[in-house]
């Protein structure tokens, strides 16, 4: 009987490879959002070779406490799908932003009112870099209080509670559309306005200013570091991802990928629960030393 268990299966790659962007939900996490004892070492052996490692998520900053004592050499990480670049050094609730690309309070106005016209019932957050506000119907964040309260109106409003902080990203959540037609719904009523994508096994949207994406912002950091994109290596699993492995050199789908994510990735590896990124960073070091 043929297993179904997907094998790491990538080309090899051109060039060897300097950096290393893995997302964190579903790919280098596990399922109950520990980090394996196996990926840990990973981790810092790629460090310790000279393989720069990016966190690259769509988690705020603050949710970045489940890796902060993973972090090894530059310390940063790419949040709110490339809206933030952010130093983890300073350990949980100290981390600092080193780089924002925010979203226009005027340009989220608009596309929160084209949402409520294409999608009657979507109730809406907003990710500031101080926290989250947003709207009486949206779920409820038990893990994450609400800053404020109110419609995303009033508090994309200028002279808001807030109003002084970057928009990082809207959310956007509808209670009864299927995620993915929720997705292409939204992306046809917005056009180029935003880029919009989901991560989220519900029906969640996340909005980001224009160009933002994790591709886009993994790029400057490269380019800063001089590193082409042929010299990274991206792991992801959910459609916020597509981009950064399109533009990455190399490139994993995990064993548990959404559909999009495995046609848009070189190569796949197995699941998150079972060590996949660890699996192929142990593969390039074990072939690093045969050369």
């Amino acid at each position: 009987m043929t297993s179904t268990t997907p094998r790491p299966r990538p080309p090899a790659p051109s060039v060897p490879p300097r950096l290393i962007a893995t997302d964190l939900d579903g790919t280098l996490l596990r399922d109950d959002k520990s980090v394996s004892e196996r990926t840990v070492a990973a981790l810092a052996a790629a460090e310790a070779a000279g393989i720069e490692v990016f966190f690259v998520t769509g988690r705020p900053a603050r949710w970045m406490d489940v890796v902060s004592d993973h972090v090894h050499g530059h310390g940063l990480a790419i949040c709110g799908n490339g809206a933030a670049v952010v130093d983890l050094h300073g350990g949980p609730g100290s981390h600092r932003f080193v780089k924002v690309r925010d979203l226009s309070p005027a340009t989220a106005l608009e596309v929160v009112g084209i949402l409520r016209a294409a999608a009657p019932g979507t109730s809406f957050a907003i990710e500031r870099t101080g926290g989250v506000h947003h709207e009486p119907a949206y779920p409820p964040l038990h893990l994450d209080p609400a800053v404020g309260v109110a419609p995303a109106e009033k508090l994309l409003a200028a002279g808001s509670d807030g109003a002084d902080q970057p928009v990082l990203k809207v959310l956007a959540h509808h209670p009864e559309i299927l995620p993915d037609a929720f997705l292409t719904l939204a992306r046809i009523a917005v056009g180029g306005l935003v880029e919009i994508t989901r991560s989220s096994p519900t029906a969640l949207l996340e909005i980001s200013g224009p160009g933002v994406s994790k591709a886009s912002t993994l790029a400057l950091c490269c380019a800063e570091r001089g590193i082409s994109h042929e010299e990274v290596v991206a792991f992801g699993d959910m459609p916020n991802d597509v981009e950064m492995l399109t533009w990455a050199g190399v490139s994993y789908a995990m064993g548990n990928a959404h559909a999009d994510v495995i046609a848009a990735a070189s190569g796949r590896t197995v699941a998150n629960n079972k060590d996949g990124v660890a699996v192929v960073i142990e593969r390039i070091l074990a072939e690093r030393q045969e050369r």
